[in-house]
């Protein structure tokens, strides 16, 4: 599961990134504003890389999905592609954890 999510939050990092340039451009949010907080959505993206398999870092992941969608006020396409990273975070979580119980399973056989 730790590397589909990471790969998820990872992809998502460079999202925050790029939509910190339209909103830049599109609002009047003051660039200070903006960037400390992209920085600081980005840094947790990278830091939650590490906290996936811990209790309670699938339901920050999930935070920030819903953080990625609201967004969408302030840039209106992210409503379409925090809708679409939710769906991709979800494949992530489900996924991975069918993956890690066919390991399991594999290992208990072996």
């Amino acid at each position: 599961m730790r590397t589909l999510c990471s790969a998820t939050l990872i992809s998502e990092t460079l999202l925050v990134g790029l939509v910190g340039l339209v909103a830049y451009r599109m609002t009047d949010v003051p660039a200070g504003t903006l960037w400390a907080v992209c920085g600081v959505v980005m840094a947790l993206c990278v830091l939650l890389c590490g906290f996936v398999t811990r209790p309670g870092g699938v339901a920050m992941g999930w935070a920030l999905q819903v953080g990625l969608v609201l967004s969408g006020f302030l840039v209106p396409m992210m409503f379409f592609l925090g809708a679409c990273f939710a769906g991709l975070w979800w494949a992530s979580v489900h996924f991975g954890r069918r993956v890690d119980e066919l390991k399991a399973a594999h290992a208990a056989q072996a």
